[in-house]
């Protein structure tokens, strides 16, 4: 959802950009299983895993864009996006550096901004604010982050393909880590700004 949204929300559960987050949140164990599948023994299903991840996207697309049109703006959807989106991420980055596609690094990196931002969610929490809303910046890094992903998985090979693969995997990568931290470093600024508004007004 975009930050600063002035529409009206309401406190419907299911509605349909409610059910397509929900979809997305059933599809993270699924991603995980089909990813680490052949560190189990079983059959390559990378080819699947990347359906799923299309379908996220799709998803993601499609759930915040239905929820402006008919005025479906709902709490829970607040809630349900971002947590798909970090699931996701999450989950990707476990798959892909147990298949050692990610370095170690990438990862520490990613997952340090993570702990930053729910540290700030537990200050705003002691200060009585909600969790701060997902802002454009952050959206942005999010869909960097999910048109690398695929492709790092996809350079996971031989052939043009995954040479190619590997070239656009890696560019979003760093836009995506790089946006991803500065959403974080904004948000930081946002939460001290709030908490120090607290304290002149005691």
């Amino acid at each position: 959802m975009e930050v600063q949204e002035t529409r009206v929300q309401t406190d419907r559960v299911l509605t349909i950009p409610n059910i397509l987050s929900m979809a997305r949140l059933v599809g993270v164990p699924l991603f995980l299983w089909l990813i680490l599948r052949p560190e189990f023994g079983g059959p390559q299903s990378d080819g699947w895993a990347l359906l799923v991840l299309a379908f996220s996207g799709i998803t993601d697309y499609l759930d915040g864009k239905l929820a402006r049109r008919w005025n479906q703006i709902s709490s829970l959807g607040r809630l349900l996006d971002p947590a798909a989106d970090r699931l996701y991420i999450l989950s990707t980055l476990v798959g892909l550096t147990w298949r050692e596609i990610l370095p170690v690094w990438l990862t520490a990196v990613l997952l340090a901004r993570e702990l930053v931002l729910l540290v700030m969610v537990g200050i705003l929490r002691r200060h009585g604010y909600p969790p701060p809303q997902v802002n454009f910046l952050g959206k942005a890094a999010t869909f960097n982050l999910m048109y690398a992903f695929p492709l790092l998985l996809l350079s996971d090979g031989s052939g043009w393909l995954a040479s190619l693969a590997a070239i656009f995997g890696w560019a979003f990568a760093g836009w995506g880590t790089t946006l991803y931290w500065w959403a974080g470093v904004l948000y930081v600024v946002q939460v001290r700004r709030l908490v120090r508004a607290d304290a002149v007004a005691d």
